[in-house]
């Protein structure tokens, strides 16, 4: 469908649900394309060309809700959709603060944000297919070390969103995503080692070459042979980009309103008080063109926005859909998230650590001696009391250099005291997915050897 039809369609589950006795409503519908292909050792593995379209439901009786899905977009099946919403509110529990985002609060952007690029549906399945094989034979190529493989992989998706409620909203979007990625296994002797690379983009152009998807995945492998272990010690640990993000990913958790009015975050009651070191800025930001976090409008019709969480290490904002917001007695922060059906939950759009000016090289000279992540394992965090501990790999720093890689220990802390003892933050800010962060530093960590 196009997407006019796909927003008639959103309009009229809207008028029905009204029609039929709902006080209020508000319609999803997603439609895409996707393609995905595999090859390991050249050979293609799996391969998925699929398109998909369906409808979500919500509708409210004063202020008991039902939801509905459906994924047959006829008049009939958008009919029984909204039939089968409202059955649900009968029978519901009366929530007091379920309800729609007030009028004034709706909106969306109306800027370009440049999420569609049209070269992602014109390249050819047999181009995608051949650019996994290419980051493949790449990797394979690059080290005689470079053994095996695990395979490698592209993926492509373009689709559009539709939105609308019973307050007057209505708005949808389209984007586009392709991604490349390799992951080679290096052998020496009788120790085997795998790492990957990938590359994502709005584009296909944008991708990095499948050559250097490959050599980068080949380099990361090789460099993990000939693990040590190490003995327990307190140290300054770099996390790497794509580990650091994951401490970005726990402090969203910890100021996620739903964690907030819950009274389940290490970050609760801690508002304009500084939790974590002066240099650390972070931002939740849903406008930046082109980057994947970035949408028109949330998924309650609420504008998105650009919202600094922290700020110089002070703790400014959490972040609110409208139902926390009114828990709380605040306003939303325009981060309602959904999939098709039920209530919107909470979701952050581009959410970064701000970068600082040195270069990997020049953190690890700072720090003298240390340990490099590479990889963490596990998921030993409790963001209800801060405790962290979880499986590790990387890299000895040793004389301000990388020196030899090392593999089964633990990292151990309270991320309360890792954000204040946030020591260097990296330039390598890159935007490779909705959470990106650069080169992180955090002095004082407990590292569990042998």
């Amino acid at each position: 469908m196009s997407e006019a039809l796909l927003r008639d369609v959103a309009s009229l589950a809207i008028r029905l649900a009204t029609e039929r006795g709902a006080t209020d409503a508000e319609c999803t519908i997603a439609e895409g394309d996707e393609f995905s292909a595999t090859v390991r050792l050249g050979e293609v593995e799996t391969l998925k060309e699929a398109g998909s379209r369906a409808a979500g439901l919500r509708v409210l009786l004063g202020q008991r809700q039902g939801s509905s899905y459906t994924s047959d977009l006829t008049d009939e099946g958008i009919s029984q959709m909204v039939d089968a919403a409202i059955a649900i509110a009968h029978i519901t529990e009366e929530d007091p603060f379920a309800g729609l985002p007030g009028k004034e609060e709706l909106g969306q952007l109306t800027t370009d944000l440049k999420l569609v690029e049209a070269d992602v549906a014109n390249v050819e399945a047999a181009a995608r297919i051949d650019a996994a094989k290419r980051a493949e034979a790449s990797a394979l190529a690059a080290d005689p070390r470079i053994t095996n493989s695990e395979g490698a992989g592209c993926e492509t998706y373009s689709g559009c969103r539709v939105f609308a409620n019973s307050r007057g909203f209505l708005g949808s979007y389209s984007s586009t995503t392709a991604s490349l990625s390799a992951t080679p296994v290096a052998r020496q002797g009788e120790e085997m080692e795998r790492d990957y690379w990938h590359s994502i983009s709005r584009s296909w152009a944008g991708l990095e070459s499948p050559e250097d998807v490959g050599r980068k995945a080949a380099h990361r492998a090789t460099r993990r042979l000939g693990a040590r272990k190490i003995e327990t010690c307190k140290a300054t640990v770099v996390f790497e980009p794509r580990v650091a993000k994951s401490l970005l990913g726990h402090i969203f958790e910890a100021v996620s309103g739903e964690s907030i009015y819950r009274k389940s975050s290490f970050l609760l009651d801690k508002l304009d008080q500084q939790i974590a070191a002066a240099t650390v800025t972070v931002i939740d930001d849903a406008t930046i063109p082109g980057y994947f976090g970035t949408s028109p409008f949330d998924d309650e019709g609420v504008p998105s926005r650009r919202t600094v969480v922290i700020e110089n290490g002070v703790l400014k904002n959490y972040l609110f859909n409208t139902y926390a917001a009114r828990k709380l007695n605040a306003k939303t922060t325009g981060n309602g998230a959904r999939g098709l059906t039920g209530a919107a939950g909470i979701g952050h759009g581009t959410l970064y650590l701000q970068p600082g000016s040195l270069t990997p090289d020049e953190i690890f000279a700072a720090v003298g001696t240390g340990l490099y992540i590479t990889e963490l394992i596990g998921f030993g965090v409790n963001t209800v009391t801060g405790d962290y501990s979880r499986g590790a790999a990387g890299l000895w720093i040793e004389d301000g250099k990388l020196s030899y890689p090392v593999a089964e220990i633990t990292v151990a802390g309270n991320l309360a005291e890792m954000l204040k003892n946030i020591v260097h933050i990296g330039s390598d800010l890159e935007f490779r997915g909705s959470t990106c962060a650069p080169t992180i530093a955090i002095s004082n960590i407990t590292i569990s050897g042998k």
